[in-house]
């Protein structure tokens, strides 16, 4: 029996897979029986290090972080919150050891597909075939997006870009993981804020 939180989330979860293409209803319905519900506690972590990358994921509350440790430090790459699909890619696609973490900065409630289990539906409905090439394609280009910011702004446009596009992870994630974001030291962000009034 389905509690009324999972029902809802699994609401959303398919307007999200229909905003990528039109599927067809029944079609959609029969896909939910292969997304997973997992309820992370803040700090809990998702993919570890060297651990193999099988499923994809999707945000129904929550935040996951998506980092790197670089001596001892965690260099984050990417934040991921309601309504969105993650994994980590190159490990999923390659099928290769992960070189990074997933990891909830607060309690998170998660939907996960096997990896097997999506590519069987894809081979069976051109319009999830669809969906999933498309939101791999999504995953990928929030990477590169900023990696491209980090190159080609100054440290005051990334932290005003970011305060415009997600003012709600200034209230939900440590200030030092948003610096590491904004490829920053915390100190270096808590200036910035100051000098533009903002801290």
């Amino acid at each position: 029996m389905q509690t009324a939180s999972t029902l809802a989330h699994l609401e959303n979860l398919k307007r999200k897979v229909a905003s990528y293409t039109e599927v067809a209803t029944d079609v959609l319905e029969n896909q939910m029986q292969f997304y997973h519900r997992l309820d992370l506690k803040k700090g809990e972590i998702l993919v570890s290090q060297g651990q193999y990358v099988k499923h994809f994921y999707y945000v129904a509350e929550g935040c996951i972080y998506y980092f790197k440790l670089e001596d001892g430090e965690e260099k984050v790459l990417e934040f991921y919150t309601e309504d969105v699909f993650f994994t980590d890619l190159p490990a999923y696609v390659k099928e290769a050891p992960s070189n990074y973490y997933l990891k909830a900065a607060e309690a998170s409630t998660i939907y996960a597909v096997a990896k097997t289990d999506a590519e069987n539906s894809f081979k069976v409905s051109h319009q999830l075939e669809r969906f999933g090439r498309l939101s791999m394609q999504e995953a990928f280009m929030k990477i590169f997006t900023r990696v491209e910011r980090l190159s080609s702004r100054s440290n005051e446009e990334r932290y005003l870009r970011l305060l415009e596009k997600r003012p709600d992870l200034f209230q939900r994630v440590p200030q030092y993981l948003i610096a590491s974001y904004l490829g920053l030291t915390a100190v270096g962000l808590s200036k910035i804020r100051k000098r533009l009034g903002k801290g």
